[in-house]
């Protein structure tokens, strides 16, 4: 890409891995609101597109499900998945998502609420996804591992083997950079 502001992918690179990398909604609406404002870098969400149609970036279901509503990032996420974000209801995902699900509710530090609000939201569909598909989750969540008010995703990763870096460290590893 010659645009001034675009970010540079490299297919030569030779990366430490050939990690497929999940990112979470937070990674993205914090990159679309606070970094890379579309009509600023177009060329960083063309690299995130290169990624996706590469296979190297996921969005699941659940999380493309929440990106719709931001208006721009909806219309920016239908097209680079194609409308056809990865499915969650494969049984292997559904199977480790149990897992985690067990491993919250019967853990004593977390509070009724922080149970509730697992059940019904998106990290651990996350996690699932990447033990079940050998990924690494990408997330703008902070490490808290006394927390008992919300079962955080940088600890449910932790607790049962699951990759889980920053979106920058996502970046790193891709080599992706903007110029």
């Amino acid at each position: 890409m010659n645009d001034h502001n675009a970010a540079v992918y490299r297919d030569d690179a030779i990366y430490p891995n050939e990690a497929v990398y999940l990112l979470d909604s937070d990674s993205l609406l914090t990159a679309y609101h606070h970094h890379y404002a579309p009509e600023r870098c177009p060329g960083f969400w063309a690299g995130l597109e290169h990624y996706l149609a590469a296979g190297r970036l996921v969005i699941i279901d659940r999380v493309y499900d929440e990106l719709a509503h931001p208006p721009g990032l909806g219309e920016w996420s239908a097209r680079a998945v194609n409308a056809a974000p990865s499915t969650t209801a494969l049984q292997p995902v559904v199977d480790a998502y149990r897992r985690l699900m067990d491993w919250v509710q019967e853990n004593p530090q977390f509070t009724p609420a922080a149970r509730r609000n697992f059940a019904n939201g998106t990290d651990g569909w996350l996690a699932a996804y990447a033990m079940a598909n050998g990924a690494v989750v990408v997330t703008g969540a902070a490490s808290a591992p006394n927390a008992a008010s919300r079962s955080l995703l940088p600890e449910l990763c932790n607790q049962f083997g699951v990759p889980c870096i920053s979106f920058f460290r996502m970046l790193e590893e891709l080599g992706v950079r903007c110029v």
